[in-house]
């Protein structure tokens, strides 16, 4: 499997483009903030333009270990954890924790993403994907999250743009 150096994510597409060597070779269902776009602290808002992979949590922790702090809690999700805890925001399995690398708009002062703690999380599988409903992240299935976190290095370029990417939604992958 390629080592990836750009991911790419479409607000409108709910989805993810994973690219090695320019070459589209993942997709995969996301989704990102209820309240929209936007890159204020406390907006409950997905941040815009281009971000790096500051750091890589979680690795060798078992599918579905919930992470509070970035640090596990020893649980791992299940549909009675789930209803013990109705409101919490799982975070799962691991986190690509994204950093900002646009002063101004996406780093430093009130619209840092890195700050923010806008991750890649897990998700548990009963939450649907392909439609806005995190608190600013990106939830992916934990399957997905895991087969992804070995190929993305840390300084992984991450761009999130609101646009639509009709040319990617359906192109084959390579």
């Amino acid at each position: 499997m390629a080592i990836l150096d750009l991911l790419h994510i479409s607000i409108a597409d709910q989805c993810l483009y994973g690219f090695a060597d320019g070459k589209l070779v993942v997709r995969l269902p996301v989704s990102t903030a209820l309240n929209g776009p936007g890159e204020l602290n406390g907006s409950g808002c997905t941040p815009r333009g281009r971000h790096q992979v500051r750091a890589k949590v979680g690795a060798g922790l078992p599918q579905g270990a919930v992470l509070r702090g970035r640090r596990w809690t020893g649980e791992t999700w299940t549909p009675e954890l789930h209803a013990q805890f109705p409101g919490r925001d799982w975070i799962l399995t691991r986190i690509l924790w994204l950093s900002g690398c646009e002063p101004g708009r996406n780093r430093l002062g009130r619209v840092d993403t890195f700050r923010r703690y806008i991750y890649l999380h897990g998700t548990p599988d009963s939450e649907p994907l392909g439609v806005a409903g995190s608190h600013g992240c990106v939830r992916m299935r934990n399957a997905d999250l895991m087969n992804l976190f070995d190929r993305v290095p840390l300084h992984c370029q991450v761009q999130i743009e609101e646009a639509s990417c009709p040319e990617w939604a359906s192109a084959p992958l390579n």
